[in-house]
């Protein structure tokens, strides 16, 4: 069974039909590190599975500071929801952070499978949800924790990343400056 298959059948069972009726709307493309498959100002199209690899979004201010809005790694999902919802151009960079297989799944035929299979639209909801809830959760603590709480949630919510991922790149995850996580990363060392 494809690894986006199993991801739906934690929240959705489909049968043997519904399942080549999915993957036949689906395009499977490798990509290279550094790649970058969404550009800001851009539409997005798609939603991106990602069977191996990492990618990340991110967006970058007037003063050409990146940050990094979330990270996919195997199994999850990733793209510019407010632009894919609205089909307006969106502020989000998508990259490639290590060769990577992407499942993509355009907006069209997303909608499609809506139609021909209803229960498809039951778990990109349930997905969308627990996106907003994350997201939410997110705003909280970066307004409520100090910049080591958010690195040390981090750290237990993300263990796989943690090497994989540079440690700018978490930096500016968590909203800090790479100098001052790198002293910030001393301290947590000496406790």
């Amino acid at each position: 069974m494809a690894q986006i298959v199993e991801n739906i059948s934690k929240i959705v069972t489909l049968t043997p039909q519904e399942q080549a009726l999915f993957l036949s709307k689906t395009e499977t493309k490798n990509y290279k590190a550094k790649t970058i498959i969404l550009n800001a100002g851009e539409v997005c199209k798609h939603s991106y599975f990602v069977n191996s690899g990492l990618l990340r979004s991110f967006t970058i201010n007037d003063n050409i500071v990146e940050h990094v809005l979330s990270f996919a790694c195997e199994g999850w999902w990733i793209g510019d929801m407010y632009s894919l919802l609205s089909q307006k151009p969106g502020n989000l960079f998508v990259e490639v952070m290590e060769d990577s297989e992407v499942v993509l799944l355009s907006k069209e035929n997303q909608e499609k499978l809506y139609t021909e299979i209803p229960k498809l639209e039951r778990f990109f909801r349930i997905l969308t949800e627990n996106s907003l809830v994350a997201n939410q959760e997110r705003l909280m603590d970066n307004l409520s924790l100090t910049a080591e709480e958010r690195f040390e949630k981090f750290c237990k919510k993300y263990p796989t990343l943690i090497q994989k991922v540079p440690q700018k790149q978490i930096a500016s995850y968590i909203g800090v400056t790479p100098e001052f996580f790198s002293k910030m990363k001393a301290r947590l060392l000496k406790k």
